[in-house]
């Protein structure tokens, strides 16, 4: 892909690629995420009780690119509650604003039955069409692919997965966590394995010339946050930029969470991965009336979420 300078410009000024990972839980997102760093940054385990369930956000420098994973609670986790999950969900939002660059979808290498299609299934139902301009799919335990199988052969040989892959464009990766550190085979070596991996990101933030993926709810965030950070900077003390995006942040989580007390698990995950009707819902419950009243809630438009959200806080 040939970029103009005008993209190769943008690209330079972003300071860092938001890639979320999404994935239900024992998946192995946490492990994921060391992987790709090249170090323990995100709590992993191998139980399914005690994985942890808060949203983390780490940013580190990765083969010459500053990288930022979220690591997201088990949204696509079907026997989750609401309560469980809320807070970490509204604290992914606050964490990824404007918007992530990439998604990072994560399934096991394994057979394929009931309760993995309800996940590609619930895919489907969170996501938006355009964050999978923005998505690949990453699997997990690839010691589990027969010697000599790859993974377009095993995600060929199940239709559920091979649609969700078309739908990312083809984008399709494999890792193992636990055995492929030191693996003579390239194909079966996690060093080779994540260069591939950002390849791949790089790719579609270059297709995207540099923009993320961002919807109303997003952005209305953002710009809470923006507002708060110029707030504390007229505060009196000696605060980096870096810790006053962290304490915006935090402040921004706080009246979030509290405004969406009453809001579903499955409208939170829709406003974040762009169903319009979910953020027409986010909407009201967080300015406490109808102010998109008279408008399709399929059709809200930037300039009603904005009003809306401007009286929030």
């Amino acid at each position: 892909m040939e970029l103009t300078n005008d993209v190769e410009k943008k690209l330079k000024q972003v300071s860092d690629r938001r890639t979320v990972i999404f994935g239900k839980t024992g998946v192995g997102k946490s492990s994921l995420a060391n992987t790709i760093f090249g170090e323990k940054l995100f709590k992993a385990s191998h139980t399914l009780n005690s994985e942890t369930r808060e949203c983390q956000a780490e940013t580190r420098s990765v083969n010459g690119r500053n990288i930022t994973l979220i690591d997201t609670p088990a949204f696509l986790d079907t026997d989750k509650s609401e309560e469980e999950l809320k807070p970490e969900i509204v604290r992914c939002i606050t964490e990824c604003t404007p918007g992530p660059h990439a998604f990072l979808i994560v399934l096991k290498v394994e057979k394929f039955i009931e309760q993995e299609q309800d996940v590609i299934n619930k895919i489907s139902e969170y996501f938006s069409e355009e964050v999978f301009k923005y998505a690949s799919v990453v699997f997990t335990h690839g010691d589990q692919l027969l010697e000599g199988e790859t993974i377009k052969n095993f995600v060929d040989q199940n239709q559920f997965v091979t649609n969700l892959v078309k739908k990312c464009g083809g984008r399709c990766h494999v890792i193992d966590n636990k055995y492929w550190n030191n693996q003579q085979d390239e194909y079966r070596n996690n060093q080779f394995q994540v260069k591939e991996l950002l390849k791949s990101i790089d790719k579609t933030f270059e297709a995207n010339e540099g923009g993320c993926y961002t919807n109303e709810m997003l952005q209305a965030v953002e710009d809470k946050i923006q507002q708060e950070e110029a707030r504390i900077r007229k505060s009196p003390g000696n605060m980096s930029d870096e810790e006053i995006r962290k304490q915006a942040k935090g402040n921004v989580f706080t009246k979030l969470l509290t405004q969406l007390v009453d809001c579903a698990k499955g409208a939170l995950v829709s406003a974040l991965t762009g169903a319009r009707n979910a953020v027409g819902v986010m909407i009201r419950r967080i300015t406490g009336h109808d102010a998109a009243e008279g408008a399709d809630t399929t059709q809200i438009t930037a300039e009603t979420a904005e009003e809306a959200v401007e009286n929030s806080f």
